[in-house]
C-alpha cells in the first residue's frame, strides 16, 4: 500500500512567519499615528540645598519613581540664563542606580550669580526633571568698615579674604591707635597697629600691620568673618598639600611684590599672598617683600601667639610662636 509522502516544508515556513508577526504585533507597541510607544521617563524630585558659597553648594535630589527601568545616570543641571536647565547645560553625574535620594556637590560656579539648578535622571526611555530651585553664590568681594574692598577666594570650603587687611578700626567702629615709635609700640598690650616704615602708600599695597592684641578683640575682621585660628591655617595647608608645598601655592607669582627668585610660587590657590614684612620687632620694620607673616587668633601661652610665615626663597609654609607684641600681617576667613 502506498502512502502520500507528507511535505512539511511549507508548512513549517508559513507557521514561522506566523509567529514572527505575532511578536512584531505584540511586542513592539504603536501610538494611534503608528509610531512606537515610549516608556516612561524617570520621576525626580529636586530635593534640599546648602553650604552656598563662593563657587560651590551641595544639592540632594530624589528619584521618587524609576518606573521598572535602570537609570543610567543621575545628578544636577544648572544654568545662570534658564530656569528650565537641561543636560545640555551644565550638569554633574552621580552613580547610577534605581529609585532613592542622591547628593553631590555642585562646582565651578560664578560669584555673585543667580543660578537655576533642578534634579535630574536619565533612563532608555529619556531623562525626568524636577523643579528648578534658585540659588545665589556669595558675592565676590567683600568691605571692611573703612570701605576697603578685597577680592574673596574659594579653597576647599573655606572662604578667605585675596588680600591683606588695612581696617584702621574694629568693626564696632573703635579706632585701633596708629602706633609709629618702636618703644611705644614695644609697651603696648593693647591693640594697635603700624604701617610698614609709617609709608601710608605700603597700606595700599601690603596692608598694615598689626599685633596680636588687636587680634584677640575677636572684633578686626568685617562682620561675618573672624581671624583664622591656627587649627583653620592647618587646614588651608592641607588642602594645598601640605606645608612642604602650599606656601607657592598661596604666594602671589612674580616678583613685582616678592624678591627674587620667589621659589615656588604658583598662586594656583588665588590666595594672592603678599610679603609685608614685619612691624616693630625689636623696635623696627623688618623684611618687606622677603617674608610674610599671618596670625592666627591662637595663643600658645600669655606671650607668644601662632603665625603662619611664607618666604621668597621657599614654597613651604611654616608655623611660628611668636611674641604678641609683633606687627604682623591679617587675612580673614568667613564664619
Amino acid at each position: 500500500m502506498n502512502m502520500k509522502k507528507i511535505q512539511k516544508g511549507p508548512m513549517i515556513t508559513c507557521l514561522s512567519l506566523l509567529f514572527a508577526g505575532l511578536i512584531f504585533t505584540t511586542g513592539c507597541k504603536k501610538k494611534s499615528d503608528g509610531s512606537p510607544e515610549i516608556g516612561p521617563v524617570p520621576e525626580v524630585a529636586t530635593g534640599n540645598y546648602s553650604n552656598v558659597l563662593l563657587s560651590t553648594v551641595e544639592f540632594t535630589g530624589n528619584v521618587t519613581a524609576d518606573h521598572g527601568y535602570i537609570i543610567s545616570k543621575r545628578g544636577f543641571c544648572w544654568s545662570s540664563d534658564t530656569q528650565a536647565p537641561t543636560i545640555r547645560n551644565d550638569t554633574t553625574v552621580a552613580p547610577e542606580g534605581r529609585a532613592g535620594s542622591f547628593n553631590d556637590t555642585i562646582k565651578g560656579l560664578k560669584g555673585q550669580t543667580h543660578y537655576f539648578i533642578r534634579a535630574y535622571a536619565t533612563n532608555i526611555n529619556g531623562t525626568g526633571y524636577g523643579d528648578a530651585a534658585e540659588v545665589t553664590t556669595l558675592d565676590s568681594t567683600i568691605t571692611d568698615i573703612d570701605n576697603n574692598h578685597y577680592r574673596i577666594v574659594q579653597i576647599g570650603t573655606q572662604i578667605w579674604m585675596a588680600g591683606n587687611l588695612k581696617t584702621t578700626r574694629l568693626n564696632d567702629g573703635t579706632a585701633i591707635p596708629l602706633i609709629t615709635d618702636g618703644n611705644a609700640w614695644d609697651a603696648l598690650t593693647t591693640p594697635g597697629y603700624c604701617l610698614y616704615a609709617n609709608d601710608p602708600n605700603n597700606n595700599i599695597i601690603y596692608g598694615a600691620l598689626y599685633n596680636w592684641y588687636t587680634v584677640n578683640t575677636g572684633k578686626l575682621a568685617p562682620a561675618g568673618w573672624h581671624i583664622p585660628s591656627d587649627d583653620e591655617w592647618t587646614a588651608l595647608s592641607l588642602f594645598l598639600g601640605g606645608d612642604a608645598f602650599a606656601g607657592g601655592k598661596l604666594k602671589e607669582t612674580g616678583t613685582v611684590h616678592w624678591k627674587s627668585p620667589n621659589s615656588g610660587a604658583t598662586n594656583s590657590s588665588g590666595f594672592n599672598s603678599l610679603p609685608g614684612g614685619t612691624g616693630f620687632i625689636e623696635g623696627s620694620f623688618n623684611l618687606l617683600t622677603t617674608y610674610c607673616f599671618f596670625w592666627s587668633s591662637s595663643a600658645q601661652d600669655e606671650s607668644l601667639g601662632w603665625a603662619r610665615v611664607l618666604s621668597y626663597d621657599s614654597e613651604a609654609i611654616e608655623s611660628s610662636a611668636t611674641g604678641k607684641p609683633s606687627g604682623f600681617s591679617i587675612r580673614c576667613v568667613r564664619n
